[in-house]
């Protein structure tokens, strides 16, 4: 696994979102910020430690990404990428 993983691909494997060009929608409209910055551009890398606020339908999450992976899981494994606070 490497250090850093596209955040597209993040918000994919973690299922916020149900698809993966849903995901790189979001972020090129600009709706997700990275450790307090809006970023544009889908090939984005996030690590461990990161920090994403973004909207999905009427929820604003705030989530800590704790692990990459590299395939979408079942649900429960998923959670296991990352806190909210």
């Amino acid at each position: 696994m490497t250090d850093s993983l596209r955040i597209d691909k993040w918000l994919f494997f973690s299922r916020f979102f149900k698809s993966r060009a849903l995901a790189a929608s979001m972020v090129e409209r600009g709706e997700v910020s990275l450790n307090g910055r809006a970023i544009a551009k889908s090939a984005q890398g996030i690590k461990p430690g990161d920090v994403l606020v973004f909207p999905t339908g009427p929820k604003l999450w705030r989530v800590r990404v704790l692990g990459l992976d590299d395939r979408r899981r079942s649900a429960p494994e998923a959670r296991l990428l990352y806190e909210t606070f």
